[in-house]
This record gives C-alpha cells, sequence and structure tokens, in this order.
C-alpha cells in the first residue's frame, strides 16, 4: 500500500470516528437537576457500576439505561477477536474484503453515506444507545442517526417476505436471563464493519443480551448469512452502563466529505 493509499484509508477512518465520537461526548452538561435514583453508590459516592443488575417485577433483569461500546474497535473490525482465518467468508466475499482492505472504496461505505449502520453495526458503533425495558415491551433509541428499533416480545413472527430493511424485523424472548432477539428481513446493503465485510437479504442475527452486573452488559452476536459466509460465526462484544447520560440529536451531515474519500460513489 502506498503513502498516499495509506494517508486516505486513515482519513476515512478519522472522519467516520471523529463523527460517532463528537456525538457521543457527555451529555450531563445539557440539563440541570439531573435525578440520580436508582444508582448504587460506591463509598466515593461515585456510581457503583459492579453493584448487582436490577430486576423488573417479574423478575426478570432491567435492561434499561444508556450503553457504549468501548471506542471504535469493533466497528472497525467486528472480528477483532477472532483469529485471522476464523470468519468464514464465501469466496465472493473474502474477495470482496480484500480488495476494501486498501482502504479505497471509503465512499461505498453506507455511514460514509450518511445511511443506516444496519444491525449489529448499529450496535458497536460509538454513540451510545438507549433501552427501554418494561411492561414485555423492548424499544432501543440509538443515537446515530437518532435511528430506533422495537422488538416485539408478543409471540409474533415476521412475514416470509417482508419488505428489505437497514434494521430488519426484530422478535425477542428471554432465556434465563438473557434477552434473545433475532432479526430477519434485511436489504443485503449493509456493511458489518468498516473493513466492509458484506451483508446480504439472506442475513439472520441473533442477539443475546446479557447484563452482568449494574454498569456491564455483553451483546452475543450470532450472524447467519448463508449467501456471504459458509456456516454462522459469533462474537461478543462489552458494553458499559452511562449512568449520568442522555442521548443527543444526531443528524449526519457526513457525506458533505465524500469528495475527500476514495473509490466510487454509492449508487
Amino acid at each position: 500500500m502506498d503513502r498516499r493509499m495509506r494517508s486516505l484509508r486513515r482519513l476515512w477512518s478519522f472522519l467516520v470516528l471523529a463523527a460517532f465520537c463528537a456525538a457521543a461526548a457527555d451529555t450531563s452538561a445539557q440539563w440541570t437537576k439531573i435525578p440520580q435514583t436508582g444508582v448504587p453508590r460506591a463509598a466515593d459516592g461515585k456510581p457503583n457500576l459492579s453493584a448487582p443488575a436490577p430486576r423488573l417485577p417479574d423478575g426478570r433483569p432491567d435492561l434499561s439505561g444508556v450503553w457504549a461500546a468501548p471506542g471504535g474497535r469493533y466497528v472497525q473490525n467486528v472480528a477483532a477477536d477472532l483469529k485471522p482465518g476464523e470468519v468464514p467468508y464465501q469466496p465472493w466475499a473474502k474477495a470482496l474484503v480484500d480488495s476494501r482492505a486498501d482502504g479505497s472504496h471509503g465512499r461505498e461505505d453506507p455511514d460514509a453515506n450518511c445511511l443506516a449502520p444496519g444491525v449489529p453495526r448499529i450496535d458497536y458503533a460509538p454513540p451510545p444507545w438507549k433501552i427501554i425495558n418494561g411492561n414485555g415491551e423492548v424499544a432501543i433509541l440509538y443515537e446515530a442517526m437518532n435511528l430506533w428499533r422495537q422488538i416485539y416480545m408478543d409471540g409474533r413472527e415476521p412475514v416470509r417476505d417482508p419488505n428489505p430493511s437497514w434494521l430488519g424485523y426484530s422478535v425477542g424472548r428471554w432465556d434465563g436471563d438473557a434477552l434473545v432477539v433475532e432479526t430477519t428481513g434485511f436489504n443485503g446493503k449493509a456493511w458489518l464493519d468498516q473493513q466492509g465485510k458484506p451483508t446480504t437479504e439472506a442475513l439472520r442475527v441473533t442477539e443475546r443480551f446479557h447484563r452482568r452486573d449494574f454498569g456491564h452488559m455483553d451483546i452475543q452476536i450470532t450472524l447467519d448469512d448463508t449467501k456471504a459466509y459458509t456456516r454462522p460465526w459469533t462474537v461478543t462484544v462489552p458494553f458499559t452502563l452511562q449512568p449520568t447520560a442522555e442521548l443527543l440529536e444526531f443528524i449526519c451531515e457526513n457525506n458533505r466529505d465524500l469528495e475527500n474519500l476514495p473509490g466510487e460513489r454509492l449508487r
């Protein structure tokens, strides 16, 4: 990779992550008289993130709160914790990712075009997101792009031929203390990360939300896309509660920077 390509790749990563991180700044300065009820405290008065996880009246874990992924690690490479070769690409998908490795396709990233990150990429994007969990319903409000998901817990099933979408159609159920969410009905346009791991309309995402304690939650993500990968594969992403944070408005205008990114425009 020559010096120019390395510079362009760094620019692409900087533009996308800088915008995300700026939007994910501390929001506590936006409000006064913020109630702190229900937040366990350590001896020094700071939130005790290691306290037991709260529970709903029915005994299920309460997943509510504002959560954030660890920086840009997984949005750059969702398989960051896997060993080389452990992503089971179909040959065409491996060739496509290899062709994107020099950063010359930045303009083709849906995020760079202010399009929805898709599921599961929106989970581990740097901006935080908020779970509203109660009364048998679960909703997720994403700061990224001001998007939202509703996870239906009433036993319904997605139709066999849904209108393809960026975030899909999500149904959930409890498995012990884990919330299991299955999402289908994707449009196949989203990238799984900045490296350009592809998806197709065959994608099926299973997320297992497990709140370990008050301040820490893991999401085990299984990706099953028979057209892009030879078998299902799984990653686990840790999240940390932001007990004093609230979401900010996120209006994407990054596509103004597309002229600085390499590659062809999306059509």
